[in-house]
């Protein structure tokens, strides 16, 4: 064997070892008797995650609340080994689709997507039209805060929601509502639309205070369908809004269309205002679905593409759709892009960029006759898609999971521990990686292992935020079963008190206090522990 040969080998047998690096730690399914489909997830600061969606099912499986109508908003928190903590069930008489939730800085929750209901069950508002964003405000343990009902007389898509550094909330979606008309009294809707439609559908973006009241909406679109798939806010207090249009040039659209449909990506100021936008497109379809901000101030985009090498593209799609990532620097210029092939339909979902600038891509694939990837699954069958990537887009490993059914893969993202989360839905019965099996659809969440990473080890008990400005958050490290958590100042002045049950998340207003130092202390059956925190 000559010297070329022998690295050549060395290298490939290094390929496979990145590339297998991974491997599963456990696999849970969850669910009723009928159907469930999963639509988001976040890692939360307790080392655990919390799932959304939505369900069909009564009380059955392992679900333990009945539905109040069609589908109905469902929760899970879950600690690191996905073992449940809770769960809950939020619907009225029609169709509630939960598309979205964030964990808010008091340590509870955000949730937010889609609803056909009335008043009726846990629905305190009535319908505005075909489709009204409905969201929910949440605590730590689950119980409902305040909701919204929030729409014009057409059809309100919800997809998107973040948390405003103002502790109020950007909602991201679509609409096909004209502009709310008052009522014969001259009753204006003030959770209304405040603009006309521009086209058959248009992006729309409503900002919240912190108690859910309208501080103003946006209607931003072309003359013809333009839909929005993920709003953040930035990091100069501004917007970033992400989705695509096949809109020419119209309304808010400023640049022609390329294809059929383009990616479509807006940045607006803190007030709503436009400051740039760019049409991102090949000579066909491409569809955004997932954005995020980046460490140097830029943004990264992808979803799928079945586009040629044309106008924004540079490499042709293999078959089907792939996937499309692009990297755009902080005004919209493109600085890299990739694009990804897996299966005959591939459709990225999930964008995360991690600590080390690394990025985390999720979605899913139908299989083909000749997989790069390995997969023998029949034509037609979808499998969960997992890639980490280097800054530039290079893959540093990738990997695909599923059973004989199909998997709709929604979130991919580290967990503090150092493994990693897939969340979505499965259709398949017990089978290849896939070892439980409850309804004719499940959440599936699958938990990986870093064999190239350390393991994190866990805090016996720590503050998040830390330092803070209204709302930190003590995160219990191991089991308890009862105890007291109790906020002091460094006289050792008792400020509040509260009796905790088994909590690993437990919030503490700091807003009314004086800039400084305090002290949480957690006395439990096992242990007394205290950590420090600064309000700022």
């Amino acid at each position: 064997m000559n010297c070329k040969t022998y690295y050549m080998l060395i290298a490939s047998l290094l390929a496979v070892t990145l590339l297998q690096a991974q491997d599963i730690l456990w696999e849970h399914s969850y669910g009723g008797k009928h159907a469930e489909f999963l639509y988001d997830a976040q890692s939360t600061a307790d080392y655990g995650f919390i799932l959304a969606g939505s369900s069909i099912s009564s009380k059955n499986g392992n679900k333990t609340e009945s539905n109040k109508g069609d589908l109905d908003y469902w929760i899970w928190k879950m600690d690191e080994k996905g073992t449940p903590e809770w769960q809950k069930s939020f619907g009225g008489n029609g169709v509630d689709l939960l598309q979205s939730i964030r964990i808010t800085n008091d340590g509870g929750f955000i949730l937010a997507g889609t609803s056909t209901s009335s008043i009726s069950g846990d629905k305190k508002d009535e319908s505005k039209g075909l489709e009204d964003f409905w969201i929910i405000k949440l605590d730590a343990k689950g119980q409902e805060l305040w909701q919204r009902t929030i729409g014009g007389s057409g059809q309100d898509i919800l997809l998107s929601i973040a948390q405003t550094k103002d502790g109020g909330y950007i909602l991201g979606g679509s609409s096909s509502s004209n502009k709310s008309e008052p009522t014969d009294k001259g009753i204006v809707d003030k959770y209304g639309k405040q603009e006309d439609s521009r086209g058959g559908m248009d992006y729309w973006v409503v900002k919240l205070d912190s108690k859910g009241e309208i501080e103003w909406d946006k209607t931003i679109g072309g003359k013809y369908k333009d839909e929005l798939k993920s709003i953040e806010q930035t990091k100069d207090d501004g917007f970033i809004l992400g989705g695509y249009s096949n809109s020419p040039e119209s309304g808010e659209k400023s640049q022609k269309s390329f294809g059929f449909s383009d990616y479509w990506v807006l940045k607006l100021d803190k007030e709503g205002n436009i400051q740039w936008q760019e049409t991102i497109g090949g000579d066909k379809d491409d569809n955004l679905f997932a954005l995020t901000q980046t460490n140097d101030g830029g943004y990264i985009i992808g979803g799928n593409s079945n586009s040629g090498a044309t106008h924004s593209k540079t490499k042709s799609n293999k078959n089907g759709t792939d996937f499309w990532i692009v990297k755009i620097n902080e005004v919209g210029s493109i600085e890299w892009q990739r694009t990804y092939n897996f299966g005959k339909y591939d459709v990225l979902t999930s964008i995360v960029e991690n600590r080390d600038g690394t990025f985390l891509i999720g979605g899913y694939a139908q299989s083909e006759a000749k997989s790069k990837i390995g997969k023998s699954d029949k034509e037609g069958i979808n499998d969960y898609i997992a890639l980490k990537l280097k800054v530039d887009g290079d893959i540093i490993w990738k990997q695909t999971f599923g059973s004989k059914g199909d998997e709709v893969l929604k979130k991919l993202f580290e967990t503090r521990d150092g493994g990693y989360i897939l969340a979505g839905t499965s259709k398949g019965e017990v089978s290849r990686d896939k070892n439980s099996n409850i309804g004719g659809s499940d959440f599936w969440v699958i938990k990986l292992g870093d064999k190239d990473k350390k393991k994190i080890e866990k805090e016996i008990i720590e503050a998040i935020p830390n330092p803070a400005q209204t709302f930190t958050n003590a995160i219990v490290g191991y089991d308890y079963k009862r105890g007291t958590a109790t906020l002091f100042d460094l006289s050792g002045r008792k400020i509040h008190s509260v009796k905790i049950f088994g909590e690993r998340t437990i919030p503490f207003d700091l807003s009314t206090l004086p800039q400084g130092i305090y002290v949480i202390e957690v006395k439990t059956d096992t242990s007394t522990d205290g950590v420090k925190v600064i309000k700022n």
